[in-house]
């Protein structure tokens, strides 16, 4: 199933950068997460992880950002077909994970400060992201 379904697209692009917009406002960019109605978040998060798909498609490392949101990216070896993870995992949180697709911040300072949690041989995104 796809993270984001194509009629969504639109409604998902804008909800992005209404969030990037607001974000860069914030007083801090390591701690941006402007206050915005949680139907924005969803939809920015979904429609960047569906650009993220469309820049490294893939099966080896699996991008979750709960809970809204999966895509498996990059080359590599796919699922277990028992547990249907593959062998790399990468989890964030929202407001950390469109921090870094709008360039906010760096995957360096997030991965720093604790706010990333990677699992695997390909655990960094920062030759990714920005995503535009």
């Amino acid at each position: 199933m796809p993270v984001i379904l194509e009629k969504d697209l639109a409604q998902g692009r804008a909800a992005f950068e209404q969030w990037k917009q607001a974000a860069r406002q914030e007083p801090d960019s390591h701690t941006a997460n402007p206050r915005l109605p949680r139907q924005v978040k969803a939809m920015a998060v979904r429609f960047s992880l569906h650009l993220l798909e469309q820049k490294a498609p893939g099966p080896g490392v699996e991008v979750r950002v709960a809970p809204w949101g999966a895509v498996k990216i990059l080359d590599g070896p796919a699922s277990d077909p028992h547990n249907l993870t593959p062998p790399d995992v990468i989890e964030l949180d929202p407001e950390v994970w469109l921090r870094l697709a709008t360039g906010i911040t760096t995957w360096v300072d997030e991965k720093d400060a604790g706010h990333i949690t990677a699992v695997g041989e390909r655990d960094d995104l920062s030759d990714l992201l920005p995503l535009y």
